[in-house]
């Protein structure tokens, strides 16, 4: 059973349009007609997963959810995320801990998504207030909490929630900054060297101990807009609905929440418990796919090419990708823009692979923003540089493999290198025609049976998937 988290929101703010729910058909639509598998084994296959529950599916490492509680603050968040080798972590409502219901102990989830369309809102905001006059940017950054604001510079995104307005303009007037930097005279310029100044601002408090705070602002909301919590970015930045299921749930409902329906994690819970029992991702369905080399149903599929498998699932031309030579937040903004979690950097004109960039390396430019505070400035070939002199000292080549690679040797490389995409190449040139993704891999097991979303997910559930 899957415990719609809202419910009541969802009935309230009725969805008239379907388009979400129409891509997800369409996707699966066109997965099922390009897998050349017997149906009776698919039936089968799906069948066995509809009779295996949630319950029975491996804890996560140590037993225990890493959670986040609402009022950490995202620089904590990110150091939590990136520690823990974790993309996202539930967030906990530290006000309501001695509640026996998890409705009111959950806010939803954090992830790198979210944190980059908070970074990218907020640079662009504060950019543009570098580049107006110093009189017009100090006077929003006094009073811009709030839509008001936002729409005073042009924003026109969820950046207009919770006071993050005067959290992107602060990066241009907090400790004098403003003036300092002589915008009036040479505002573009300012914004492109934007850095440590927006560091600070976004992930420190130091401008704090010597700021002047406006009157017409209270300094206790002036410091929580201008360095925001999770709980100030979770509801306007998230990526995805928190949808947690029951431990009685069937791993079929699962396996399509994380597949047709695109979520990236399902929290399960027991019914009349306060905590996440469980927190199943991606990573790990694909990981556990790879322990079952060698069983007969496994190798049925797996052993075939991906090629005979329809994969992957997309055509040359619909590969979203990144130039080394162009900038990396042009990078996280394509992500963001197309809501995937990475791009093949290529060389072009033959789109030749020659990395990757993935949505968690934003961590880099936030916990290391010594190294990067040029960073409107900076290159994906410069940034992918700079990351491998601090680790390996090269740069990583991406996972790749080729049209007649078994999915099985895919689903090994996903798991053993933990990553959530591999790319698919041909030629010479290592050209790159295609992307497989977790989601994929998936998918390629299970199929939809008739009526299992209205009985197993039900009305609820829809229209949270669907805002």
């Amino acid at each position: 059973m899957v415990v719609p988290f809202g419910v009541g929101m969802a009935h309230e703010e009725m969805i008239k349009d379907n388009s979400k729910l129409s891509s997800y058909d369409a996707y699966f639509e066109k997965i099922q007609s390009r897998k050349k598998l017997p149906q009776l084994m698919q039936e089968t296959l799906t069948a066995a997963f509809a009779n295996i529950p949630v319950s029975s599916f491996p804890e996560v490492p140590g037993g225990k959810v890493i959670e986040i509680l609402a009022d950490t603050s995202v620089a904590d968040a990110l150091k939590i995320l990136s520690e823990c080798n974790i993309l996202s972590a539930p967030v906990r409502n530290p006000d309501t801990e001695n509640s026996a219901d998890w409705r009111d102990r959950y806010l939803g989830i954090i992830d790198y998504s979210a944190i980059v369309l908070w970074v990218l809102e907020s640079a662009e905001l504060a950019a543009v207030a570098l580049s107006a006059s110093t009189a017009t940017a100090a006077g929003v950054g006094a009073g811009a909490v709030g839509a008001l604001g936002a729409l005073a510079l042009g924003a026109t995104g969820p950046v207009a929630v919770a006071g993050l307005a005067a959290a992107a303009v602060g990066a241009a007037v907090a400790g004098g900054v403003a003036v300092d930097k002589g915008m009036g005279k040479d505002g573009a310029t300012a914004a492109d060297k934007l850095g440590k100044d927006f560091y600070k601002v976004i992930l420190e408090d130091e401008p704090f101990k010597s700021t002047t705070v406006s009157p017409t602002l209270p300094r206790v909301l002036f410091v929580e807009a201008m360095l925001p919590l999770v709980r100030s970015i979770l509801k306007s930045y998230r990526w995805a609905p928190f949808l947690p299921v029951s431990i009685e749930c069937s791993m079929l409902s699962v396996l399509l929440l994380l597949s047709k329906y695109r979520l990236r994690n399902v929290p399960v819970i027991e019914e009349g418990k306060p905590d996440i029992k469980n927190y199943i991702t991606q990573s790990a369905v694909v990981q556990g796919l790879d322990r079952c080399n060698g069983r007969d149903w496994f190798d049925l599929i797996a052993m075939q090419p991906i090629s005979e498998l329809g994969l992957p699932f997309m055509s040359p031309a619909e590969v979203i990708s990144i130039q080394g030579d162009e900038l990396i937040l042009e990078a996280f903004k394509r992500m963001r823009d197309n809501q995937i979690g990475g791009l093949p950097v290529v060389d072009a004109p033959k789109k030749k692979i020659v990395g990757n960039v993935s949505i968690k390396d934003i961590r880099y430019l936030l916990l290391k923003p010594e190294l990067f505070s040029n960073f409107r400035k900076l290159t994906v070939m410069d940034f992918m540089q700079t990351i491998a002199s601090q680790e390996t000292g090269k740069v990583i080549p991406p996972i790749t493999c080729k049209l007649d690679s078994t999915l099985a040797s895919v689903i090994q490389s996903l798991a053993l290198k933990s990553v959530h995409r591999i790319y698919v190449v041909a030629g010479e040139d290592d050209e790159v025609i295609g992307v497989i993704t977790l989601r994929d891999v998936i998918s390629c097991f299970i199929y939809e049976p008739p009526n299992h979303f209205d009985n197993h997910l039900g009305f609820a559930v829809k229209e949270i998937l669907n805002q």
